[in-house]
This record gives C-alpha cells, sequence and structure tokens, in this order.
C-alpha cells in the first residue's frame, strides 16, 4: 500500500500539470507581412518573413497634438483605418471600438488610434467633434488626420490594414473594416473585422490573451 501513494501522487501532480497547460491562452501569432494576405501587403513587403515593426510616422491627434510612434511607448494599442462622413462600414465600426474601448477604459496599458483615409476633410476641429460624440478621452484613443500618402502607406505597408492598389495621390482611397492589434514590441498580432460583434469580442479575448503574455 505504501508502494502505491508516491505513484497516486505522481499520477496526480501529472494530471495537474496537463490541466495547468490546457487551461494557459495560447500566445498570439506575431504576424509579419508574408503570414500575410497578400492583397492586403504592399508589394515591397510582401516577401518579409520576420522582425516586421510599426516605424515611425508623425500626424495630428484632435486635440492640435503630434502624435508619433512614441506615444504608444510600452502600450499595447489597437488601430483602424476611417473618415467622419462615412455612411456604411465605419459607424458600426465605432460601434465596436467603443466596446473594446469600455472593456479597457481603466488600463493604462491599452490604447487606441484611428487614422482618417480623408485628411483633406477631416480636419483637427472634425475629429474633436467626432470624438467628443463619441464621448472618449483624448489620452486613451487618438484620432489623427495628416499627410495623406503617410496615413495609406500606414493602412498598406505597416498595419496591412487595406488593400494594396494606390498611391496615396487625389484620387486614391482606402475603405477598410479592419481592426489591427499591436503589442508593445510594435508587432502585429491580430486582425478583426471591426463590423462584427463576433470578431470584437474575439479581440477583447486577444487583448486580455496579450495582457498575460507581459505579467
Amino acid at each position: 500500500m505504501k508502494k502505491l501513494i508516491p505513484a497516486f501522487i505522481i499520477i496526480v501532480i501529472g494530471i495537474g500539470i496537463v490541466y495547468f497547460m490546457i487551461k494557459q491562452p495560447k500566445p498570439l501569432k506575431i504576424y509579419n507581412p508574408a503570414d500575410v494576405n497578400p492583397k492586403l501587403v504592399h508589394e515591397s513587403v510582401q516577401d518579409v518573413q520576420k522582425l516586421h515593426r510599426v516605424g515611425s510616422f508623425s500626424l495630428t491627434d484632435q486635440n492640435g497634438n503630434t502624435v508619433t510612434e512614441n506615444d504608444f511607448k510600452d502600450k499595447i494599442y489597437i488601430t483602424d483605418f476611417f473618415f467622419v462622413t462615412c455612411p456604411t462600414i465605419c459607424p458600426k465600426m465605432a460601434t465596436q471600438m467603443q466596446r473594446v474601448y469600455t472593456e479597457f477604459k481603466d488600463n493604462d496599458n491599452i490604447l487606441f488610434l484611428s487614422h482618417t483615409v480623408m485628411p483633406e476633410k477631416d480636419s483637427v476641429p472634425v475629429l474633436k467633434e467626432y470624438a467628443k460624440k463619441l464621448d472618449v478621452s483624448a489620452n486613451k484613443w487618438k484620432f489623427v488626420t495628416g499627410d495623406k500618402k503617410q496615413i495609406y502607406n500606414l493602412a498598406r505597408k505597416t498595419y496591412f490594414a487595406a488593400i494594396s492598389e494606390g498611391d496615396g495621390g487625389p484620387d486614391d482611397f482606402v475603405h477598410t473594416e479592419n481592426f489591427v492589434l499591436v503589442d508593445k514590441e510594435k508587432r502585429l498580432r491580430g486582425f478583426y473585422d471591426g463590423t462584427s460583434e463576433k470578431d470584437a469580442d474575439r479581440l477583447i479575448k486577444d487583448i486580455y490573451t496579450l495582457l498575460e503574455e507581459y505579467k
């Protein structure tokens, strides 16, 4: 009987370890250009298989302040592309992003970044009024405008949020429902349909998983 006790303990410990491993959330994938649908990736970076990061940028937020990559240092953030007068997908995206915002409103590790794809119309005052209607904090959720080519390059060459055709010129137009999750190392960790409640729920779950990675 005494010989059976150690074996029993080993079995119990083994079961406990297996249960713990099963319960642990699977780490999120790190996306590089080669991992993403080529239609969403600019041809200049399609073959990049590792070390993709969000690079430098300089835009202007709803309060007229300059926003750069440094504002997101050591932060997890969710980004998207929209325009204020969009009558179709953007209102749905705003609704779902607000749900995510509300979930992490009090978590200082999480920020939000929304780029207008119509910077010629979505000026600082227009963005300020839009943010006011959504009742969100400018410190938490930044709506940015700026140079159109820079914004469109971010969509196509950095975040892979939009169909890659176009040069950011006067006749170019990006219209995408994608939300992108970015980690503290500025790596891409997930893509989501911003018009979908189900995908917004998945995003919320993935943010919690990502937060676990930094504990």
